[in-house]
């Protein structure tokens, strides 16, 4: 954009090698830093393309404007720019929800149900039959009369996901009626199918993680 560059130059700048590091270090440290942070400029280095698109999908979640670029051989930046803080609000910008919170009610799930694939196969003995015991599952959360809000897949479970997989369409089904479907980025590299992600989104373990502790409940195969 023209003009913003010589903009982010005026502040200070927070950098943060994360190059070399697996998942989910670098998002955990940026989000660190973002949270401790007033308002300025955060850049994190990473070696890789799905390093990227996890912190840039940090940036949507968090509402911090972030944009990545490549900086030479496997070197990538990922550039924040926070705003400072805006005032008012409950309690002179104190937060709402905490503020003479019931400690009870704080620590109460805030998420809805979500589904956890971590196998494309169901079960253990004969992976035959728990591939057809998956497809079935599969198909069993788009009849349910409440949705998940999320499917996770991770480890071989993303496979459901990417071309050639008999569960697409039932995936397809879940994500047209609203539900996320996220698979597991550095799962995705390992088995080469980044590029053969048909249905959802790549995302990263911190996401993972955090989805299933703010579930309501979680099914599992």
């Amino acid at each position: 954009m023209t003009g913003y560059r010589p903009l982010l130059k005026s502040i200070d700048m927070e950098q943060i090698d994360a190059r070399g590091q697996a998942c989910p270090l670098p998002v955990v440290r940026a989000k660190k830093a973002l949270a401790a942070m007033g308002e300025g400029v955060l850049e994190v280095l990473v070696d890789n393309e799905t390093a990227v698109r996890n912190l840039e999908a940090l940036g949507k979640t968090l509402k911090v404007e972030a944009s990545g670029e490549e900086r030479g051989a496997s070197t990538f930046a990922v550039t924040f720019a926070k705003d400072a803080p805006t005032g008012g609000g409950a309690a002179d910008g104190a937060d709402a929800t905490t503020v003479g919170a019931d400690p009870v009610a704080e620590a109460a799930p805030t998420g809805g149900v979500v589904a956890v694939i971590p196998s494309e196969f169901m079960g253990s003995g004969d992976d035959e039959l728990g591939a057809v015991l998956m497809k079935g599952f599969v198909f069993a959360l788009t009849q349910l009369d409440e949705l998940p809000e999320t499917v996770l897949m991770y480890n071989g479970g993303v496979k459901l996901a990417c071309t050639g997989s008999s569960s697409l369409d039932d995936l397809r089904t879940l994500a047209e009626a609203g539900v996320e479907i996220m698979s597991c980025g550095t799962c995705l590299n390992h088995y080469g199918l980044a590029e053969q992600l048909e249905v959802g989104e790549a995302t990263n373990m911190y996401v993972i993680v955090e989805k299933q502790a703010s579930a309501r409940g979680i099914i599992r195969p």
